[in-house]
């Protein structure tokens, strides 16, 4: 899936604005400008559907906007937020993560006396052991 593009309702709040998506129930955002909500707009729904596709729920499509329920969209703004659900897995399935391991004291100095990433040498140990 190369791109979606989906109807986002954004309301001015007091402390800037808010913004939801009639396809997503309680995929809401906020901002305190109208930039940033936008910003935060797409990786809400990049997460979202990220969400729902890996509990195997069915991705609604984008609706028209003359579908939109008038007590939606009276009074605020509609605004067109595209995702790129592939390259969204992508990223967020290879972002680094913090894990814990307990090793002797006198091994973790050693280590770091060589100056070795404990970070890289434990990833390639995994991938070794998995044969990945």
């Amino acid at each position: 899936m190369d791109k979606l593009t989906y109807l986002g309702i954004v309301e001015k709040t007091k402390t800037g604005y808010s913004l939801f998506f009639p396809d997503f129930p309680g995929c809401v955002t906020v901002g305190k400008t109208f930039d940033e909500v936008l910003k935060n707009a797409q990786e809400a729904l990049s997460l979202h559907h990220y969400g729902m596709t890996e509990d195997g729920e069915i991705i609604p499509g984008p609706s028209d906007i003359t579908n939109l329920a008038k007590e939606d969209i009276e009074g605020n703004i509609i605004c067109p937020v595209t995702i790129y659900p592939d390259r969204y897995k992508k990223e967020y399935k290879n972002r680094r993560v913090k894990t814990n391991c307990t090793i002797p004291l006198w091994l973790k100095n050693a280590g770091e006396a060589a100056g070795l990433n404990f970070s890289r040498l434990l990833e390639k140990a995994i991938e070794e052991e998995l044969q990945i």
